[in-house]
C-alpha cells in the first residue's frame, strides 16, 4: 500500500522560497513516475510538476523556470524546491504516485495521494 506524508510546507514572502517533501513508503520513488499537485481554495486540483522515469521533468507553464522537482532515491523521497514565489502560489500542496497512465499532470493519471502541505505567500 502506497503511503505519502508531505512536508515542508509553511508561510513566505513573495519571492521566497520552500521546499516540500513527500517520503513514500510502500512504494520506491526510484523506479515510478511522481508528480506535486496543487489546490487553492475554490479551485480545482492541477498538476504542477512531474517526473516521470523514462523522460524529463515536465513543469506547469505557470510554475516553469522557478520550481524543481527532484528525487532522493536512498532516503525514497520526492521534493519540490519552489523559488521566487509569488501570492497566487498559494494552495495546498500535494504529492501524487502510483502513475495509470495518460498526462503527467492529470489528477487522473494517479491513484496514489499523500494528505497535503499548506502553502501561504504573502505579498
Amino acid at each position: 500500500q502506497v503511503q505519502l506524508v508531505e512536508s515542508g510546507g509553511g508561510s513566505a514572502q513573495a519571492g521566497g522560497s520552500l521546499r516540500l517533501s513527500c517520503a513514500a513508503s510502500g512504494y520506491t520513488v526510484r523506479s515510478n513516475s511522481m508528480a506535486w499537485f496543487r489546490q487553492a481554495p475554490g479551485k480545482e486540483r492541477e498538476g504542477v510538476a512531474a517526473s516521470p522515469i523514462y523522460a524529463a521533468p515536465t513543469y506547469a507553464p505557470s510554475v516553469s523556470g522557478r520550481f524543481t522537482i527532484s528525487k532522493d532515491n536512498a532516503k525514497n523521497t520526492l521534493y519540490l524546491q519552489m523559488n521566487t514565489l509569488k501570492p497566487e502560489d498559494t494552495a495546498m500542496y500535494y504529492c501524487a504516485a502510483d502513475f495509470r497512465g495518460g498526462d503527467w499532470l492529470e489528477q487522473r493519471s494517479y491513484n496514489g495521494w499523500g494528505q497535503g502541505t499548506q502553502v501561504t505567500v504573502s505579498s
